[in-house]
């Protein structure tokens, strides 16, 4: 029985609640939500959605690399939009974060989101290592 590591980085805002960056179990990652926070300020980046967007890949990016996985191990990501007429600008933005790499994807319009923030990604991928 694989037990469950927690992943932690400085590079990614720390938890807001009582929960982990993200999980590991059996191989697979399971990653928290990610609004756009900054990790040095913890302070939510822009009011524009495309700013938030381009932190929260970030943010994503820094937990996948913290648990030794890269953007091609993702295999589902959940975008959460405060505002479906941003999802345009935001396919995009996550068009160029994950070049040629398509993993499994849904798309949700929320009435609102943590903080006040205009979009949420969590993400699931495989860990190898």
């Amino acid at each position: 029985m694989s037990k469950m590591h927690i992943v932690d980085t400085e590079h990614a805002p720390k938890a807001v609640g009582p929960y982990s960056q993200a999980v590991i179990s059996h191989g697979v990652l399971y990653a928290s939500g990610q609004i756009g926070l900054d990790p040095m300020t913890g302070k939510l980046v822009g009011e524009d959605v495309l700013t938030q967007a381009r932190q929260v890949t970030g943010n994503l990016s820094a937990v996948l690399d913290a648990a030794g996985a890269s953007l091609s191990d993702i295999l589902k990501v959940n975008i959460f939009l405060t505002n479906m007429g941003d999802f345009p600008a935001v396919n995009e933005i996550y068009a160029d974060w994950l070049g040629n790499h398509r993993p499994a994807r849904a798309t949700v319009a929320v009435a609102a989101l943590p903080l006040g923030a205009s979009i949420e990604m969590d993400l699931i991928a495989r860990v190898t290592g």
